[in-house]
């Protein structure tokens, strides 16, 4: 396993990786149409190519042992004062239960030692099993929130958060 900063030429393959590991892992916790929806916001060339501006936001890309693209993890220091949101960390479905994940949050916690940050933060949905996944690697729900993405569409989350 290892992790590669990513590129602006990384865009297709970023997206790509996204659609495919939403298609997996979402039915049944959003709806095709949803899922349709939010890809486009934030996955389009676009909303990437603006994530590629911000000089805080970062993504990598997350590698097998072949060197082959499996999943990635996009992040943001000073997202609020001292504080990380980690924003992206999806992963292809045939790599659950081989460590890709914790492989990933052990590099995000690692980068971001290397930073005034002392908290991480994130959203996950209140329906998503990796709400267990972030747990066992000490992160704690802080708050709970519904928030309103348009086009009729809310995403129900827990807020979770590592403190360093």
């Amino acid at each position: 396993m290892t992790i590669k900063k990513a590129e602006e030429k990384d865009i297709p393959l970023i997206k790509s990786l996204a659609e495919k590991s939403w298609r997996a892992n979402y039915p049944g916790i959003i709806s095709d149409e949803q899922i349709d929806y939010m890809l486009e916001i934030m996955y389009s060339e676009k909303a990437l190519s603006k994530d590629f501006e911000n000089k805080n936001y970062k993504y990598y890309l997350i590698n097998s042992a072949e060197n082959t693209a499996v999943g990635i993890l996009g992040f943001e220091t000073c997202y609020e004062k001292n504080t990380t949101k980690l924003h992206r960390i999806y992963l292809l479905k045939e790599t659950k239960g081989k460590g890709f994940g914790k492989f990933a949050v052990e590099f995000l916690k690692s980068e971001i030692k290397k930073t005034d940050n002392s908290r991480i933060i994130l959203n996950v949905n209140k329906e998503n099993p990796a709400i267990k996944f972030y747990e066992s690697q000490g992160f704690e729900t802080y708050r709970e929130g519904t928030f309103d993405i348009g086009n009729g569409f809310v995403m129900d989350d827990f807020l979770m958060e590592f403190k360093f």
